[in-house]
């Protein structure tokens, strides 16, 4: 698939390509870097290092539907500017990029796991291609895994770490065409259930591909959305509601 790597000012890189093949690709953003805020999203602070939410009386395993603010939820973001255009709108979670090689996360703070599931339903308004996608065990310290689609049919799977402030790495894990991806602005029910050393990844409820991670280590970490541009922009992605489930 074609994919585009940042550099300068983005931590966001991602490649084609197995990653027995591909080596791990380095992105270096500017000295200042984002720090998560609870929505609606603020001004980037200069580090990546994750603030959990105060305490929620969310289970441990829910539906979100986006139908108010989301005091459990909070904004990790591209360093060049802040995205206003985050935000809960008519019961979705939407997401707009407006500048080339731009990203944003959402991390679910209140929890941390070992084993679990997440679903999302998601739609692309914007330009094509994009990544839009699930996270599972993210970890300041120790990284996390990314399982990101694209409105032009394709998919991507990969390990992201920390290296300093400013300094990620994205090592590609797989990334190929779906054929039970929708493409263009239809809406598409993905999946990532993170189970011991296993990720399996769902599109549409069905189950096309089980990875083995153990070479990455990770064994727990939060949840969280995701959703970047490349040189291509407007990005628009919106997220209807998002699942956690026991795997």
């Amino acid at each position: 698939m074609r994919r585009a790597i940042l550099v300068s000012i983005l931590l966001l890189a991602a490649a084609c390509g197995p990653a027995a093949t591909t080596p791990a690709t380095t992105a270096t953003a500017v000295p200042s870097t984002a720090t998560p805020t609870a929505l609606p999203s603020s001004t980037p602070e200069p580090t990546p290092t994750f603030t959990p939410p105060p305490p929620t009386p969310l289970p441990r395993f829910f539906t979100e539907e986006f139908d108010g603010r989301l005091p459990d939820w909070a904004i990790l973001q591209s360093n060049q500017v802040s995205l206003p255009g985050t935000r809960v709108e008519d019961g979705m979670l939407f997401f707009e990029l407006v500048v080339p090689y731009q990203w944003v996360y959402a991390i679910f703070g209140a929890e941390e796991y070992s084993d679990a599931r997440v679903d999302g339903l998601v739609q692309s308004r914007g330009t094509s291609p994009e990544a839009l996608g699930l996270i599972c065990r993210y970890s300041e310290a120790n990284g996390w895994y990314e399982f990101n689609i694209s409105s032009d049919g394709t998919y991507s799977v990969l390990f992201g770490q920390w290296l300093a402030a400013g300094v990620a790495t994205y090592t590609p894990i797989a990334s190929a065409r779906s054929e039970y991806l929708e493409p263009g602005a239809a809406r598409n029910e993905i999946g990532l259930s993170c189970q011991k050393d296993t990720l399996s990844l769902y599109i549409n409820g069905k189950l096309f591909r089980n990875l083995d991670v153990s070479r990455f280590g990770l064994e727990e970490g939060r949840l969280g959305l995701t959703a970047a541009s490349f040189d291509n922009v407007p990005v628009r992605a919106v997220f209807d509601w998002v699942k956690v489930s026991l795997p």
